[in-house]
């Protein structure tokens, strides 16, 4: 691996940087242990890694720190991921363990209630027989005393029995609902494990993502960072310095989809569509409807969105950055690394539209030497939704 990066980096006369990029990733190397043998050593390790983690996100914000921070996250997930794993198995096997219980108990059940059957049925026989009968079938007080004492005996056992028998159902319907219990934890434990496996996946995507897209040059890593702020920082001088073009309604065209912003904040034409609810970068699916699209990022398709508006673009639609984590997101370090809104094309139409009711602003920013062309519509409400890169 350092070979490679030095060789990759010799032509364009980087090789301290390189130098530097290699030492760092093969320190990195000797920091993998052997996977956690348990619930106690992978905490230990979660937590040390969430120790190394914290240290470097404070350190410069340099290309060899971001590097440490994704190997780190990326032993944190795997710590996480063993773990939840030791979880599932032994949630299976008291789920087992809960099964053998239930039968015995569901056997035993059997057994007293048939018991207890057979008990009630001499009782009622014994009921036929008189006290008066009893005495005269009786030669003498001892047998009586006897007999009586017998009919005591019968009696407490029958309760002893029924007791038991209570007791027996109890339990039985305690450990029923406790299997339900850990059934329904294994399914959640599955849930989190399939979830901590994708975002393995994606931070080990976004490790080889900022190796590509910097060629692991310092100087490279830092243009990008730049680029990457100088969008954000256009947003938020376009909401104190937007014009207003007026009320809009849903299905309005308000723009046409364009690359401004190129090159420093564009690469090519595509819709960011962002929006912020009381200032906070919120999920755009949670506002959109549930949408039959392609997923240029993940490389299939899916239905996309959980809320009440229409896309602002025309189908055929495809996603080609999804929002939070992504393998470029690595860039958006004012955010903490995520991909604050979704990147759209329409294979059909360049025509963007409003998704909801509101008023349409516009607004033109300096964007790394660039102009970037803004659109945003107040919703009201806290609710903001922005579309950059317009024509």
């Amino acid at each position: 691996m350092g070979r490679n990066i030095v060789k990759s980096c010799l032509p364009a006369g980087r090789l301290l940087n390189c130098l530097i990029v290699a030492i760092t990733c093969l320190s990195i190397v000797s920091l993998v242990r052997a996977q956690c043998a348990n619930k106690d050593e992978c905490a230990n390790q979660i937590r040390e890694y969430e120790k190394k983690v914290s240290q470097l996100q404070d350190q410069k914000n340099t290309l060899s720190s971001q590097i440490g921070i994704m190997d780190n996250k990326i032993f944190l997930t795997g710590a996480r991921i063993k773990s939840t794993e030791i979880t599932i198995e032994k949630t299976s096997e008291e789920i087992g363990s809960l099964g053998n219980k239930i039968t015995d108990l569901n056997s035993s059940l059997d057994f007293l209630t048939r018991t207890l059957l057979q008990k009630i049925v001499q009782s009622y026989k014994n009921k036929s027989v008189s006290a008066f009968d009893i005495i005269l079938d009786s030669e003498n007080a001892v047998m009586l005393e006897n007999k009586v004492k017998y009919m005591e005996v019968a009696q407490n056992s029958d309760r002893r029995l029924a007791f038991r028998l209570q007791q027996t159902k109890s339990n039985f319907q305690e450990q029923k609902d406790l299997r339900e219990t850990k059934k329904q934890q294994l399914e959640e434990l599955q849930v989190s494990l399939a979830a901590q496996k994708k975002d393995l996946d994606v931070q080990k995507v976004q490790k080889q993502a900022l190796l590509t897209q910097t060629n692991s040059d310092q100087s490279r890593y830092q243009t990008l960072l730049s680029q990457a702020l100088s969008e954000f920082q256009a947003i938020e001088r376009a909401i104190g310095t937007g014009s207003m073009v007026g009320p809009v309604k849903k299905g309005d065209p308000i723009a046409l989809v364009g690359n401004s912003g190129y090159p420093g904040c564009s690469t090519g034409a595509h819709l960011h569509f962002e929006v912020r609810q009381n200032g906070t970068w919120t999920n755009p699916l949670n506002f959109l409807s549930g949408h039959s699209l392609h997923n240029d990022q993940e490389e299939n398709d899916q239905s996309a969105g959980s809320g009440s508006w229409d896309w602002p673009l025309s189908d055929p639609i495809e996603i080609t950055q999804n929002f939070g984590n992504t393998p470029w997101s690595w860039r958006y370090s004012y955010s903490g690394g995520i991909h604050t809104g979704i990147d759209m094309i329409s294979k059909s139409s360049d025509v963007i539209r409003a998704p909801s009711d509101g008023t349409l602003y516009t607004t033109s920013q300096n964007c790394s030497g660039a102009t970037i062309k803004i659109k945003y519509i107040d919703h009201g409400g806290g609710i903001i939704s922005y579309y950059l890169h317009v024509q």
